[in-house]
């Protein structure tokens, strides 16, 4: 991670410090919208932003690998390939073509919770955003070509992304144990067993299931008149039939009152690494930002405490980071520290549980606090300064928040979090009992 600390970046930050209210005020314009639902279910957001001639399709399915069935794990993956095969009028293989050839790009991506795809296009092509997404939305290609096209390229990925990278199992070891006895065990990427098993019958029941109008939300920003796109989107998407509604999985979730432990031996480990997790909530509670500030106190940048003390100080790793991962119905944050060569895992683990400890009697100084309340002002401010990443969290905000204008008010909830009450979450979840501790050895070399 390299560092670069401008003019204007110091003058913002000063500004802060004197006037932290007034800053997270004026850093981000109130973002408008409209919103609405079609008959069959569809909801639909737009938002009007004429900065810049293009516009931002981005397409929310709600279903994620933790809807998937335990012995056909990969599905929601899968699909976020087979989408891209075409439809009943759209030719194999076209779809990108037809993008690219208007000056757009497009992508898609796969969570535990959620599978989307975007579309960027100059303002004048929104009539062929639309197109495509209706089109995969009702007459998707569902063959034995793609099917078996797909197999094979999902298959390459996992290879690629997870078998031959050093640490690539981390998130399957992590969701395993962390993650247990919910349908989050189970990592998007999915399994090689499962895909190959399955039939095309099954992918197109999972098609039937969950790519349904009263399953998806469709945002669309940028340079586009209201009321001309309420037209354009009806006449898309309107008889598009409404599905069975979805049966979301029940997930009884509370944090681990046993320590766990796992050792993972890889041929492929370069470094000692470790990683400490603790079961944490779901994205909507209460104690979330409190958390996700918490996490960036801890390892967030070089001067945050784990991450100073164990690459700068005692010099032990070569990298220390946090990651905050709170979902739909589950949540954790782990600590992941990869050490120096030759540096025993346990007198990584020791630093870290004392740097912990040292939060946990003493909280956090005035100076740390101010600093993540200035991070997350920051944060907020880039987070909603492209045209698609305004449609991506106004989508999410109405899917897994219930309350899309959380986009104009989620900075004043961090805002309201305290020293104390920073102090009180990491007591409640980083608990010993609670904390799963994973570490990946360096293998011996044979005699």
């Amino acid at each position: 991670m390299t560092l670069f600390v401008s003019m204007r970046a110091v003058l913002c930050v000063a500004a802060a410090l004197v006037a932290p209210s007034l800053f997270a005020q004026t850093a981000t314009p109130k973002i408008d919208f409209v919103e609405y639902d079609l008959p069959n279910g569809l909801h639909v957001i737009l938002h009007r932003d004429t900065s810049v001639p293009v516009i931002s399709s981005y397409v929310l399915y709600h279903v994620g690998s933790k809807d998937e069935k335990p012995d056909r794990t990969g599905f929601a993956h899968f699909f976020e390939h087979l989408m891209f095969e075409g439809s009943e009028y759209i030719k194999r293989g076209q779809i990108d073509k037809l993008v690219s050839g208007a000056g757009g790009n497009l992508n898609a991506s796969t969570s535990f919770d959620r599978t989307d795809y975007y579309i960027n296009l100059p303002s004048n092509q929104l009539k062929l955003a639309l197109w495509i997404e209706s089109e995969r939305m009702l007459h998707a290609k569902i063959d034995s070509v793609g099917v078996e096209t797909q197999r094979q390229v999902v298959k390459e990925e996992r290879r690629v992304r997870v078998d031959n990278q050093p640490y690539g199992t981390a998130l399957e070891v992590i969701s395993e144990e962390t993650f247990s006895d919910t349908p989050y065990r189970w990592t998007p990427i999915g399994s090689f067993q499962y895909i190959d098993k399955a039939t095309i019958e099954e992918f197109r029941e999972f098609y039937k299931q969950y790519y349904v109008p009263n399953n998806a939300t469709l945002c669309l920003a940028g340079d586009l008149d209201i009321e001309e796109t309420k037209k354009l989107v009806e006449q898309y998407f309107g008889d598009i039939p409404r599905g069975a509604d979805p049966t979301r999985p029940v997930v009884n979730f509370k944090p681990f009152t046993t320590p766990k432990s796992r050792v993972v031996e890889k041929q492929n480990t370069p470094l000692p690494a470790t990683l400490h997790i603790w079961r944490t909530t779901s994205q909507t509670d209460k104690d979330a930002y409190a958390l996700d500030m918490l996490s960036d106190i801890l390892a967030n940048g070089k001067s945050s405490r784990i991450y100073k003390r164990l690459v700068d100080v005692d010099q032990l790793a070569v990298q220390a980071s946090v990651f905050p991962f709170m979902q739909e119905k589950a949540g954790m944050l782990g600590i992941f520290a990869v050490g120096n060569q030759g540096v025993e895992i346990q007198k990584i683990d020791k630093t870290i549980e004392d740097e912990l400890n040292t939060l946990l009697k003493k909280g956090i100084t005035d100076e740390e606090f101010q600093k993540v309340r200035n991070q997350k002002e920051s944060q907020n401010a880039s987070a909603f300064g492209s045209i698609a990443s305004k449609a991506r969290n106004l989508a999410n905000y109405h899917v897994f928040n219930k309350n899309t204008n959380l986009i104009n008010t989620e900075l004043s909830e961090y805002m309201k979090v305290t020293k104390a009450d920073i102090q009180r979450v990491a007591k409640k979840y980083l608990t010993k009992n609670g904390r799963v501790l994973i570490h990946y050895p360096v293998p011996q070399k044979p005699l």
